[in-house]
């Protein structure tokens, strides 16, 4: 385990708020050093909503959800107040709809509760969506407490200016107890997004921009010149493939959709009907006899399986009756709660 003396913690901090104080991002749901001082606080709300959003997507591709998620619903109780249909349409694009699901139950939570969020690791770990990680950053942003905020960006740079050896995940207790040491906490929320901004723009996968970084005269992998060997990884396993087929039933500029079951993958989303997902070879009757036309077949990869998808089409014949669902309109589907790989079915 490392071990680091108190001039080390010391200076480490010291050097990454200068820089954060200089060079850290501007984003909206951020109250940066000059924020503070002209009297402007953090939203806990639009802190934990932007927190939820960014678990497993981009700043860049999350802002832009997050502005029309507050333009509709600028309060927790209004979120917590919407069908939940809407706010699976709005989150359509987000991937891993089942934050969206823990998005709602969260928010009512929290107004059922009031409307405030809890300002202790406890009371926000015991909301739904809400993990360890999560807690700490929305602590540490939302309420300016000392956190220890650890994310792959914190892993990156904590395993290259310590060369640490260890694979992840392996490696995650000894990474905590070294980021927590280093935690400022005279300036806990500022520490916790300026070490996520190293990461995120300067000590970056695979072209770290090592000249600028406030950090480089202590890391023992830039030193090395090994700094994009770190993190260590064990290796993956190859993610199975499974199999399916996509009925693309069309009418007068219209496709039909249905509604997935609330509980599994894509719980409660929109879908083009078709089979099952296995690794066999899909098998499965079509909805109506038709000339079905083949299109290209959709490759889309989930978290633990890759899915290829033989997409067919045909046009609905009349007086088709196909239960269930709707006629929803090709050039509008961003009305629909449609996940991103029945859009990839619906854009061939």
């Amino acid at each position: 385990m490392t071990k680091l003396s108190r001039d080390t913690i010391t200076r480490l901090r010291g050097e990454l708020l200068d820089w954060y104080d200089r060079s850290g991002r501007t984003l909206p749901w951020r109250i940066r050093p000059d924020d503070r001082e002209a009297g402007r606080v953090a939203d806990p709300y639009s802190v934990w909503l932007s927190e939820i959003m960014l678990q497993q997507t981009t700043v860049p591709h999350a802002t832009p959800y997050w502005l029309r998620f507050l333009d509709r619903w600028p309060t927790v109780e209004a979120l917590a107040a919407a069908p939940d249909d809407d706010v699976l349409t709005e989150w359509a694009g987000l991937g891993y709809y089942a934050r969206a699901r823990n998005l709602i139950a969260c928010a009512r939570q929290v107004a059922e509760q009031g409307g405030r969020f809890p300002d202790t690791l406890e009371g926000l770990k015991a909301l739904p969506g809400i993990g360890d990680y999560t807690a700490n950053a929305i602590l540490a942003a939302a309420f300016d407490k000392p956190a220890s905020v650890v994310d792959g960006n914190v892993e990156r740079v904590m395993t290259r200016v310590f060369r640490i050896e260890t694979p992840l995940p392996k490696a995650k207790k000894e990474i905590t107890t070294i980021a927590a040491e280093i935690a400022d906490p005279d300036r806990p929320g500022d520490y916790a997004q300026a070490i996520m901004d190293l990461g995120a723009t300067i000590c970056t996968p695979r072209s770290p921009a090592c000249g600028i970084c406030p950090w480089r005269p202590d890391c023992a992998a830039q030193k090395a010149g090994v700094q994009t060997d770190y993190p260590k990884k064990l290796a993956k396993k190859a993610k199975p493939v499974r199999r399916g087929i996509a009925w693309r039933i069309e009418r007068g500029g219209q496709v039909w959709l249905r509604k997935r079951p609330e509980t599994g993958l894509l719980g409660g989303m929109m879908e083009v009907p078709g089979s099952d997902w296995s690794i066999e070879s899909p098998e499965a009757d079509p909805p109506f006899e038709a000339e079905w036309e083949a299109l290209p077949e959709v490759r889309h990869v989930f978290t633990h399986f890759t899915l290829m998808l033989e997409v067919r089409r045909a046009d609905a014949p009349t007086g088709w009756e196909p239960g269930e669902g709707i006629w929803a309109d090709l050039d509008r589907l961003e009305a629909y709660a449609l996940p991103s790989v029945f859009r990839k079915v619906l854009v061939l």
